[in-house]
């Protein structure tokens, strides 16, 4: 995009500035029909409902400064979330933000909304802000300044418009492959609860009833009885054991960020914010090189491994899809057993509470050391029946994957657009024929 004609973002906006958090901090939150928008709900793909809170009336007429209206662009201005930008659906409004977010609002007659948002997630713009964000500072910061002076391209409205109209059909086909996802992961989740958590098919039995929606030979391996365990009723015959026993546990860990080689396209690099929304870590911010990851060769994930955050955020899982890494706050298991990956899945994302409450570092940052996390219990069915039920889920599991994957195809293909579309290498036209 460099060589474009550009204009500052002061110049075309009506509204660059932060937010506040209401009086107590969070502990204030006290729920209603305003959301409060923080940094950890933003995301360059798009908006992240999880974590979202909410006040009330009193606290959002306190806040009103920090309004969010339709269209509005949000950009996260410090911490490791800084940079990241996305714009949010009607039904999160009516919303505020807090003193971690900022609200950029175009002037509608000099710069369209969704284009600005489109041109800030764009790797040379992302790269402008980190760089910005990290000049003598000790916490990452993008001040309203910084912002302000920002040069942004400026072709004609109407061009604006076309080019954000091509890019938003590619985020119109990942939305969807992203409620096709949610969908299928409900369906499995729900076989999981029935099965092992609700007991349905062992309580049917002990009714004297057949299991519901059973095949005979699936239906046989459940037992016909509950018994004590340490972690309450369980089926009989079913074991307590620890993560450490159902695989081997891996802390990641970090290459050294000053060896420039070690970081690449080559190897994901798991983090938590990698994390937040997705099954597979498939899609990461960053990746290392062949040789970054041969520094740390027994931090390297095989497919199907388990990475389980366990600082600041804990209880995200991913499955890894591909050989991978990740950093210090997350502990991984690579079941013994392949055929049972998808089943300790969900048994892995059920540990987020007791994760939390075993970790060391009191209300501000729960830290799980990985020889806590080996030592967290679990409910183990007999092996025959994870594998059924790995069986059955496979092909939602693999639909998700394959999904995921063609985001990130389309994600790709629109980040490699816009500089195109801005400089007259391609016309509107011939990128949409590229997307249809």
């Amino acid at each position: 995009m460099a060589g474009e004609e550009t204009v500052q973002l002061r110049d075309v906006c009506v509204k660059i500035g932060s937010g506040a958090t209401p009086r107590g901090g969070k502990e204030a939150y006290k729920g209603g029909a305003t959301s409060l928008i923080r940094s950890q709900n933003i995301y360059n793909e798009g908006f992240h409902r999880d974590g979202l809170v909410y006040i009330d009336d009193d606290q959002s007429a306190e806040l009103r400064n920090v309004e969010v209206k339709p269209d509005d662009v949000l950009l996260n201005i410090t911490g490791d979330s800084v940079a990241r930008c996305c714009q949010v659906a009607a039904d999160v409004l009516p919303a505020r933000v807090n003193q971690h977010v900022a609200i950029i609002r175009p002037q509608p007659k000099s710069l369209d909304a969704r284009f600005l948002r489109y041109v800030l997630v764009s790797h040379e713009y992302q790269s402008r802000l980190l760089a910005l964000a990290s000049a003598g500072a000790t916490r990452p910061a993008l001040t309203k300044s910084m912002i302000e002076e920002l040069d942004i391209p400026s072709p004609p409205l109407a061009e604006q418009k076309a080019i954000a109209a091509v890019l938003g059909a590619l985020d119109d086909k990942i939305e969807l492959n992203r409620r096709m996802n949610a969908t299928l992961e409900a369906m499995a989740r729900a076989l999981f609860q029935s099965w092992f958590v609700d007991f349905d098919p062992v309580r049917a039995k002990l009714d004297g009833r057949p299991p519901a929606a059973l095949d005979p030979a699936t239906a046989t391996l459940f037992p016909e009885h509950l018994e004590d365990s340490p972690l309450g009723h369980i089926p009989k015959e079913w074991e307590v054991k620890t993560v450490g026993d159902i695989g081997d546990v891996i802390c990641g860990k970090t290459p050294p960020t000053s060896v420039a080689d070690y970081y690449g396209e080559d190897i994901p690099f798991i983090t938590i914010p990698d994390m937040h929304g997705n099954v597979f870590g498939a899609a990461t911010a960053r990746k290392l090189s062949h040789a970054g990851a041969n520094s740390q060769a027994n931090k390297t994930l095989p497919p199907g491994s388990l990475c389980v955050s366990c600082i600041a955020t804990p209880g995200l899982v991913v499955i890894t899809s591909e050989d991978s890494q990740t950093n210090q706050q997350i502990n991984s298991v690579v079941p013994h057993q392949k055929e049972e990956t998808y089943f300790w899945y969900w048994v892995m994302t059920g540990l987020g509470a007791e994760i939390a409450s075993s970790g060391s570092g009191g209300s501000v940052l729960v830290n799980l050391s990985k020889g806590r996390f080996e030592t967290l219990q679990v409910v183990k069915p007999p092996h025959a029946l994870i594998r059924a039920y790995h069986t059955t889920v496979r092909p939602l599991f693999e639909a998700i994957l394959a999904n995921t994957h063609q985001s990130r195809t389309l994600a790709t293909l629109r980040d490699t657009l816009l500089p195109k579309l801005l400089s007259g290498e391609l016309g509107v036209a011939a990128a949409n024929h590229q997307i249809t």
